[in-house]
């Protein structure tokens, strides 16, 4: 299931159909971020969104993971290359061990969604943080500089494992 891109532009005055179209969309996709821009041109006005995803094959399927009321399950594995997937597996390592000392459940701390973010864009700043869908600032404060921190030591060390353990570059 790769990440994908798809577009859309909806006239300020509304249009039912752009709309309809838009909505559709977002409810046969798992959706990871819509970054939205408003382009101001008087009459002419309109919104831009980009929206990231992941393709809708699963979930028209009907997969879903047991117990988890319409959530479908998203395997990082495969959606992730290697050297994000290591990044991935590092962050949710950090989580686990925040949990734990905190006594809360890990997605208090960051989604699985939202680490897969981080590692998949190589976020290196708050600014980037920032842009992830659900991390206010009250996360950033929390939890930014330790997530940053590991981030930069894996990139700049070159510190990504492959599923076996071995360091690959």
């Amino acid at each position: 299931m790769p990440l994908q891109y798809k577009f859309f532009s909806i006239a300020a005055r509304g249009n039912p159909e752009d709309e309809g179209e838009l909505n559709r969309f977002l409810r046969h996709n798992r959706i990871l971020t819509i970054h939205r821009g408003f382009v101001q041109d008087g009459e002419n006005s309109y919104w831009s969104l980009a929206v990231e995803y992941l393709g809708g094959a699963d979930r028209a399927a009907g997969q879903q993971t047991p117990g988890r009321s319409g959530k479908e399950r998203v395997d990082y594995k495969e959606v992730l290359s290697p050297e994000d997937f290591a990044l991935f597996a590092r962050l949710r390592e950090w989580r686990k061990d925040k949990a734990d000392e905190a006594g809360v459940p890990v997605y208090t701390i960051f989604t699985n969604e939202q680490l897969a973010q981080i590692a998949a864009r190589r976020i290196l700043s708050k600014t980037g943080l920032r842009e992830i869908e659900g991390v206010g600032e009250s996360r950033i404060k929390k939890y930014g500089d330790a997530v940053l921190q590991i981030m930069q030591d894996m990139i700049a060390g070159g510190q990504t494992q492959d599923e076996t353990g071995r360091e690959s570059v």
